[in-house]
């Protein structure tokens, strides 16, 4: 999945004090239960690629992405039930994660390792720059990024459509280790990067609301969505530069 299709101000229209309401804090703790339930799947496929099971891989890696994907729509339009769909997305989005991690990693070694780094870091930086009110998520911010993100989607989904009927152009753009294909990255992750203002401010927003106490599995699962995504294009850059 190359967008974040959770952010979306309906969730949290006409919400009202509840008894247990959403926390900043209580996003975070669930942020990372998610990402242990990505690790800890990913190890299972990364060990298929290592212990010479790879005839398993595409099955699993395939079935995974489209399953969380599926998750990730339907938590879209009934956040109520983030929390079995959130868990559900992180683990079946795990069997796709460590294939294609292991992949990479076997024809540059190290790169999983700079990638997750490469993640973090961005997030991190992201996060102090919200904080710190350098980027605010106004109305025009969050209909430019929008836009850039949907456009991407698009992209890369018209990109696999034309490539079942051989025409491999926008593919090949997409994996390019030309000016072009970085270029095309390094836009990408920056929009990437962008869509983390938007998950803090609805998570912010959430909180100041007091949403209902659900609403953590929702806000976490749309900031993993997002660290996955930038994880994926970040990987997708430092492959190409490798290859330069």
């Amino acid at each position: 999945m190359t967008s974040n299709p959770m952010m979306n101000e309906r969730v949290y229209e006409g919400i009202i004090s509840t008894d247990k309401p959403m926390t900043i804090s209580g996003t975070v703790n669930k942020t990372m239960g998610l990402l242990a339930i990505v690790v800890l799947v990913s190890a299972y496929t990364w060990h298929l690629v290592t212990t010479g099971f790879a005839d398993k891989l595409n099955l699993l890696m395939w079935t995974g992405a489209i399953a969380a994907f599926v998750m990730a729509v339907i938590a879209a339009f009934k956040p109520q039930y983030s929390k079995p769909l959130s868990i559900a997305y992180a683990a079946f989005k795990g069997l796709f994660l460590g294939g294609i991690s292991a992949v990479f990693n076997a024809m540059y070694p190290g790169i999983v390792v700079q990638a997750v780094a490469g993640t973090f870091i961005s997030m991190f930086v992201m996060l102090l720059l919200f904080k710190a009110r350098l980027i605010r998520a106004t109305e025009r911010f969050k209909s430019t990024v929008l836009t850039a993100t949907l456009s991407i989607a698009l992209f890369y989904g018209l990109a696999v459509i034309l490539g079942l009927f051989h025409i491999n152009g926008p593919l090949q753009l997409i994996s390019s280790s030309g000016l072009l294909g970085i270029g095309l990255s390094v836009f990408v992750i920056i929009i990437a990067c962008l869509n983390f203002i938007l998950d803090f401010d609805y998570i912010e927003t959430g909180a100041q609301r007091m949403a209902p106490k659900y609403l953590e599995w929702y806000g976490a699962l749309s900031l993993l969505i997002t660290l996955i995504w930038l994880y994926l294009e970040i990987l997708r850059l430092l492959a190409k530069l490798n290859r330069r």
